[in-house]
């Protein structure tokens, strides 16, 4: 049983009482007693509210789905007029700018790669925070971007066959990314430094420069040789670094031993969708590391052979510059952290009795522990300008958003923050907040700093919402369809329509296959293109090798361009994506798509349950590994369950599949120590009992949401492996 500590109608788990009261508060100018009567006052007011919001979820979805099963057949006005008449599709608010103001340049002005980390696996926080910088060497050589072909294997040992194309690849970006007045990189034998100037020797006895040479930042070493040259592009850095007794520095005529790239800008720490934290404990831990990484104190220690080595956060970067001075550049990444939404509750606090919503204690306690951050307890600053980022998920339509915004307000008030202190990241994956994003951040402008697109949980949401109009195309086909594409288009559009460029990021979503970053690079040029100057990736080494697009595009010089741009994408995002009548599905396709479906779903969820699990690199049903959240399984589920409402499917077919699919998974898994089988009796297997809640009974899901069956079969799996 759980033991709480009262503190006047609120009761706090005394494992999250502790760590409160030990190491949150203390060093943030809020007593106990204060931090306890502001909390229970904003849990009594605005409980209520939350309450009516999610209510209004309810009826909305309850009056669509009437609408869907009478009039199939209504054209696209009349669809129209009744989600306005509902109150689902909202007025768009008059011209107006975001205020934000006080934000630090890697959201505003800068332009490059976010990573998204569970926060409660300290490893992960801090490699993502670190992955500020990377090495192009080493995410060149371990990665598919060169073929291992013509003898370039990767093997055990270094092969110099293999290090030889990756300096060439690396050489050949530099000379994208700093073009020299005459010649290439790939010829040079020398870089010093001569009278404030970066001087460049060619193979051939020439000297040059760089083709723009205030592109030349500052270095380290001595100005005849130069352990370090710092190059600036498009607001980003590179780190040209020499070595001459280093294995790859000998062989090269100029010594250079690697080239730094600035990678990750920003990191979200994610308390949501990546994360399995479903009681005081796991909070505990979740908050436990946020306040490590606000103080920078978080540090974990790693086997390595016989050596025991302790990571940590990365120091600043320092350079000499030719004026004498010393130029410093930040360490680490920009982190935010994600809260949850409104809709789950926690029972790590209880209000009268009763679990509290969990987005309401997420944003004070993770407010109370940004606010170390501001006051410079630790040892690092995350935000120069003196701001705590929280990106608020799933969100649907402007009054949810203006209650985000309230809620900021109160903790404001009640940390004694300054106002708009707590800055606001809309995620745009709710269809009620797609069809209304410029009133969403019309509602928080005086704090918003970051909107962005994701194809899963948004795709999830569309199906959920138009459940009952018709099957559903296959997954694939979804991603071809007009919604999507005019869902990313006018994402943009409304970033910069509202004056997002220099004030906030403009988001894409996650590339899925980390080991396949051949082909990341040849495709996610394609958000740097769409005017967006962030998009999610999968590790520090798709952060390196996806920076590469932001020197090959730049973001803010194309979105002149795009602000010109006159379209309406309404029509097509309320164009619901369902199957062509003339194009059926073959029983071999409706099989495979029902197969793979299944097998993500028992993949993800068995993990989640069993393990607690929250984000892990899945192996999907042709062992290609896939980076999967909740996200993931709220599109897979709610897909096979309209295919079931619709007789694409039937309850049989998806037990069969089901059950082979467990199989399958318990095989792939066969090699974690870790790892509880489903199989050879998954009925009495909570996992896969949480998967066939999900996909069976996925219509009374709220939203299509994962989280409520996914939180209760995880507490009923901890207290069995407590018990044991």
């Amino acid at each position: 049983m759980q033991s709480y500590i009262q503190h006047g109608r609120l009761k706090v788990a005394a494992v999250l009482d502790s760590f409160l009261k030990e190491k949150a508060l203390p060093g943030s100018g809020i007593s106990e007693q204060g931090f306890w009567q502001s909390f229970e006052q904003i849990v009594t007011d605005l409980t209520p509210k939350n309450i009516k919001l999610l209510k209004k979820r309810d009826e909305l979805q309850e009056s669509i789905d009437r609408y869907c099963a009478e009039k199939k057949d209504a054209d696209l006005s009349e669809y129209k007029g009744f989600l306005q008449q509902i109150g689902y599709l909202q007025p768009v608010p008059e011209a107006f700018q975001i205020q934000t103001k006080k934000v630090d340049p890697e959201i505003a002005s800068m332009a490059g790669p976010q990573l998204v980390v569970p926060i409660n696996n300290a490893r992960y926080a801090l490699n993502a925070a670190n992955a500020r910088w990377g090495s192009l060497y080493d995410a060149a050589y371990g990665t598919d971007v060169i073929p291992e072909t013509s003898g370039a294997e990767k093997g055990s040992q270094y092969n110099p066959v293999r290090g030889q194309k990756v300096i060439a690849y690396a050489k050949n970006w530099l000379d994208i990314i700093a073009p020299l007045s005459e010649g290439s990189h790939s010829d040079v034998n020398g870089y010093q430094i001569n009278g404030g100037n970066l001087v460049i020797s060619l193979g051939n006895d020439s000297q040059v420069k760089l083709a723009d040479d205030t592109q030349f930042r500052g270095y380290n070493g001595q100005p005849e040789a130069p352990t370090a040259i710092l190059i600036k592009h498009n607001q980003m850095h590179i780190e040209l670094q020499f070595d001459p007794t280093h294995p790859i520095g000998k062989d090269d005529p100029s010594g250079l031993k690697d080239v730094l790239v600035e990678s990750a800008l920003t990191t979200i720490m994610d308390c949501e969708d990546s994360v399995a934290a479903v009681d005081a404990e796991d909070k505990t831990l979740v908050y436990q590391n946020w306040l490590g990484l606000m103080q920078g104190t978080l540090s974990i220690e790693l086997k390595k052979g016989a050596n025991t080595l302790v990571r940590s956060l990365a120091k600043d970067r320092k350079y000499l510059t030719t004026e004498g001075s010393t130029l410093s550049l930040p360490g680490r990444s920009l982190m935010f952290v994600r809260n949850v939404g409104h809709l789950m509750t926690n029972d790590a606090i209880l209000f009268d009795d009763n679990p509290i919503f969990e987005g309401i204690m997420d944003a004070m306690v993770t407010s109370l522990i940004g606010k170390h951050d501001l006051l410079s307890t630790g040892v690092h600053k995350n935000s120069r300008e003196g701001s705590i980022y929280i990106v608020k998920p799933k969100m649907h339509g402007p009054e949810e958003v203006a209650f985000a915004d309230l809620l900021f307000n109160r903790v404001e008030s009640a940390l004694a923050l300054p106002a708009n202190t707590l800055k606001m990241g809309i995620m745009d994956e709710e269809r009620r907040t797609s069809v209304n994003l410029e009133a969403c951040i019309f509602e928080a402008k005086h704090r918003t700093v970051f909107i962005n697109t994701g194809f899963l949980d948004r795709t999830g949401d569309e199906i959920h919402t138009s459940m009952l109009l018709g099957p559903f195309a296959s997954k694939s086909e979804l991603k071809a369809r007009p919604w999507i594409i005019a869902y990313e288009k006018a994402n943009v559009i409304a970033g910069l329509k509202t004056g997002m460029s220099g004030k906030a990021q403009i988001g894409k979503g996650m590339w899925p296959i980390p080991d396949q970053m051949a082909q990341m690079m040849e495709s996610k040029i394609a958000h740097p293109l769409s005017g967006a100057n962030t998009a999610w990736v999968p590790s520090p080494t798709a952060a390196t090798l996806h920076a590469l697009h932001y020197h090959q595009q730049d973001v803010f010089g194309l979105r002149d361009t795009l602000k010109a741009q006159k379209i309406n994408t309404l029509d097509d995002i309320l164009t619901v994506p369902l199957q062509d009548r003339d194009a059926l599905l073959s029983e071999a396709d409706i099989q495979r798509e029902l197969d793979n479906n299944v097998q993500g779903i028992l993949g993800y969820v068995v993990r989640w349950v069993h393990q607690g699990i929250g984000c892990s690199k899945v192996p999907d049903i042709n062992n290609v590994g896939l980076m999967e959240d909740r996200a993931t399984l709220r599109i897979s589920s709610q897909h096979i369950c309209n295919w079931l409402v619709h007789g694409i499917v039937n309850r049989e077919q998806v037990s069969a599949s089901m059950h082979r699919m467990a199989e399958l998974v318990d095989n792939q898994n066969a090699g974690d120590p870790e790892y509880i089988p489903m199989m050879p009796i998954p009925d009495n297997s909570i996992a896969f009992q949480a998967a066939e809640e999900l996909i069976f009974d996925g219509k009374i899901q709220p939203n299509g949401y994962t989280e409520p069956v996914l939180h209760t079969k995880r507490k009923e799996m901890k207290a069995l492996l407590n018990k044991a």
